[in-house]
């Protein structure tokens, strides 16, 4: 069976993306294990300006690096009230990449409190980039929702906001849908929707 490298040391992203692609003949590779198991990335810098460029120098790196195939992302936030601030920094914006899942998710609450209903809206994007056979496909999904006052869901692991964003047109948060609910409505379901037909293709 062929394997695909999801190019992603983030739990959370990495279980979305295996359940949208489930059915496909691969075997999916957690680069967490790769790297834990001795592959050195330490001279990896994610500087893209876009979340384009951020998932197109995962997949090119990770994929020379290891020959697999490899699957790129790179996905966040905008926010209405906080323009100019979270984008391609979402998990190193405010509280840092360093923290806990809660305390970052705490602080985005916190600097969210005084924001009215009407102006809490938001859209999460999802950029992916598959590199096979020495070329780079991309792919990019979007869903415009609004912020929660509070939680309302359980966090889960690499996926905080998940727990305080409802896409439009529903009235539950990300977290509290199904995995499949998830994929069909969520920017990662509707980029990784994209990557699908591509691998339904190539394999």
């Amino acid at each position: 069976m062929q394997e695909l490298l999801l190019a992603t040391k983030n739990p959370g992203k990495f279980e979305e993306i295996k359940e949208a692609l489930k059915g496909l003949p691969l075997k999916f590779v957690f680069l967490r294990d790769l790297v834990s198991g001795g592959l050195d990335d330490s001279d990896f810098v994610e500087d893209g300006h876009t979340f384009f460029e951020n998932a197109e120098k995962k997949a090119r790196y990770y994929g020379k690096k290891t020959g697999l195939m490899t699957l790129g992302e790179d996905s966040g936030i905008l926010v209405d009230a906080l323009k100019g601030e979270l984008g391609v920094q979402t998990r190193r914006w405010g509280a840092g990449e360093k923290v806990s899942d809660k305390e970052w998710v705490e602080y985005f609450l916190e600097k969210m409190k005084d924001v009215p209903d009407g102006e809490r809206g938001a859209k999460f994007v999802c950029c992916a980039c598959v590199f096979v056979r020495g070329k780079v496909n991309l792919f990019e999904g979007e869903t415009y929702g609004r912020i929660t006052e509070k939680l309302e869901a359980p966090i889960k692991a690499g996926v905080p906001l998940s727990s305080c964003f409802i896409p439009e047109g529903l009235d539950k948060v990300y977290s509290a849908l199904s995995p499949e609910e998830k994929n069909r409505v969520s920017h990662r379901g509707k980029a990784m929707a994209k990557v699908r037909r591509l691998l339904e293709q190539v394999l």
